[in-house]
Formats: structure tokens, sequence, C-alpha cells
């Protein structure tokens, strides 16, 4: 059986921690290095429901996308849900590990997994890291179908193949167009609007698009008609688990260490239930 210390230096060479953003928080939050590990969880959020299947699980290890701390705290006591995690952890002898934008850009990534999803080809990243002389580490997808569908099937498929969630997909853009290329990004990715229209994609598919800039990118549609799929946060980057639990277990059976490795079917999306609004009014908003 490995120690901890021999488990995080083989996820550190699938997601380097200098790789990730500098305001990122990454690496091993909890755990003896001597420790032995024989069972591991992954998922995305470090919650408290996570935290408990991995107790009732006998996981020795959790590896979650999203860090427990992203900024600094002065206390870890179990009056706080946070603090609780922590608690939780350390009583039951689990080590917590951390891979955030270390894995949105690595080779393969976050987005590769979305990408493998929904049955799309990639043809590279959307932002290329400028430091990997291969071209292929970077954030986000850009990715060719191998027969075009109409946004409204784009849509179809993804609500299909991505776990399923309250919000499910929203669509911006004419539901009928042809798309032949997306660009992927897991996670939220309005900030990457520049970087999909210059990549001259037809649809771009991702989560937590925000109103101001959703609609000030749609407006410039005479020098970038493409499409708009908002999913679920949670529902497109929880592929990456399976994806990751994969890459483990290569790395344990090359090594002959027997891990057994888990992924969380844990839905911890915070949405819970969706309403649809009736068909609109042809004549407006009501007053």
């Amino acid at each position: 059986m490995p120690r901890l210390s021999e488990v995080i230096a083989a996820l550190e060479t699938l997601w380097p921690a200098e790789r990730a953003e500098s305001w990122d928080a990454v690496g091993t939050v909890a755990g003896d290095p001597d420790q032995q590990v024989t069972r591991v969880l992954f998922a995305v959020d470090p919650v408290q429901e996570i935290v408990d299947e991995a107790v009732k699980l006998g996981a020795d290890l959790l590896v979650t996308h999203h860090p427990l701390y992203l900024r600094g705290t002065t206390t870890v006591a179990a009056t706080h849900f946070k603090g609780r995690v922590v608690h939780t952890l350390i009583k039951n002898d689990i080590a917590l590990h951390v891979a955030h934008t270390n894995a949105d850009t690595a080779d393969p990534g976050v987005s590769d997994a979305l990408a493998g999803a929904l049955d799309l080809r990639v043809t590279g990243p959307l932002v290329p890291d400028p430091t990997d002389p291969e071209g292929r580490r970077g954030l986000g997808r850009i990715c060719a179908l191998d027969h075009p569908l109409t946004v409204r099937e784009l849509a179809a498929r993804a609500a299909e193949r991505l776990p399923a969630t309250a919000q499910g997909i929203r669509v911006a853009g004419d539901p009928e167009a042809l798309v032949r290329t997306v660009a992927v990004s897991g996670g939220s990715g309005d900030s990457l609007f520049d970087h999909v229209r210059a990549a001259g994609v037809d649809a771009f598919l991702t989560a937590d698009l925000r109103h101001h800039p959703a609609a000030e990118f749609l407006a410039d549609r005479a020098h970038s008609p493409l499409a708009l799929l908002d999913a679920a946060h949670w529902a497109t980057e929880w592929p990456w688990c399976e994806l990751a639990a994969s890459q483990l277990d290569e790395i344990s059976d090359r090594h002959g260490w027997d891990l057994r490795v888990h992924v969380s079917k844990t839905v911890t999306d915070p949405w819970t239930a969706h309403a649809a609004s009736p068909p609109s009014d042809p004549l407006g908003a009501p007053n």
C-alpha cells in the first residue's frame, strides 16, 4: 500500500501545483504524508455530504476539484461548516487534496472530460498555455462535431449526457442554427468570451453565464453570430472526476498499488428545483 506522499506525488505529475492560477489554492489541505492509502474518492466539492460519503466508504484520501479554502481563514472551529469538514477529515484519518485550475489547464483536463461526455472531438485548447511546446494544454477546448447539429439538438445532447441538474441547459441564440464547431469550458466561462469570438466557432458551452456579459456578447452578433449554451457549474466539471479516477487507476496499476478508486455521484449543485415559465406573452413583459 502506498503512503499518502507517494500518491500525492503521482497526482502532482498529472496536475502540477505551479500550473494553477496565482489566486488559486490547490494541493494537500489535510493529511499525514506517512499514512497509508488504500481507497480514494473523487468529487467536485469538498462539502460535508461528500466528506460523510468518504467516511462511509472508508476512504483514506478525498480528491476534489474545488478548494476548501480559496481565501485565507483564521479558524477551523467546527462551529463553521468548513471547520466541521476539517474536523471530520482529521477524526477519520482522511486526507484532502485539491486540483483546481491546474486540472483545468491539464492535458487531459476538465474541458477534455466535458468534451468527451458530449462526444465532441477536441482540436485544441481555447486559450493555449504558452509554456506548452506541444500546444495541448490551456483553458477550454475547441471541438468539432462528427456531423452538424442544430443548437437545439446540441443542447438536448448536453442535457442527456451531463449529470441531471435543476437548471438543465439554457440557450441564447437561434435554436435552429447549425453547429459544426463548439468551444467548451468546464465551470465559469464568460471571462473567455474574447477567445471564443476569436476562435470562430458556432457555439460556446460553459457554465455560470451572467446577464450583462452574455447580453453584450450576443449584441455583437454581426461579428460573432454564435449561440451560448449555459449548463450548471457542477455538471460541467463532474465528468473530470471520472477522467481523474481513471488516470489514478492507471498509475495504481503501473506501480502495483491496488488502490480502490471511486467517483462520488452525490449531486452537490446548490440548485434543487426549477419552475418553468409559462409561454411568453407576445405583447411583452407584464406590467
